[in-house]
């Protein structure tokens, strides 16, 4: 069966159409969302989530959000540091670049 795509081309080229350097790649039965090769965001089933450090989780959880997570072979869940975006910042684009300014400097601060 193909992977539904209209997510994707959803916040690819409606949300995010007006932020320089965006670019995705399919993994893990999802996407990764680039900003100038550095990976910021995750899309999985349906759901955007931002990368995450220990300062700025706590805007995502004050606003309701949640962490990824998945099970493991051994049933066990894990929770990653990408939490989902909330409605309020993705309808917002100030807030939303915000975010995602703050998201690409935690995914670099990762790669060093």
């Amino acid at each position: 069966m193909a992977k539904d795509t209209s997510f994707h081309d959803y916040i690819i080229y409606d949300i995010l159409r007006d932020v320089a350097g965006i670019t995705s790649r399919s993994m893990f039965g999802g996407w990764g969302i680039y900003k100038d090769g550095v990976i910021f965001a995750i899309l999985v089933e349906g759901e955007l989530y931002f990368k995450t450090d220990d300062t700025s989780r706590a805007d995502f959880e004050k606003a309701g959000s949640h962490p990824f997570t998945y099970s493991r072979k051994d049933s066990k869940r894990v929770a990653l540091s990408y939490w989902s975006l909330p409605l309020e910042v993705m309808e917002n684009k100030k807030m939303l670049y915000q975010y995602i300014e703050r998201s690409v400097k935690t995914g670099k601060s990762v790669c060093k």
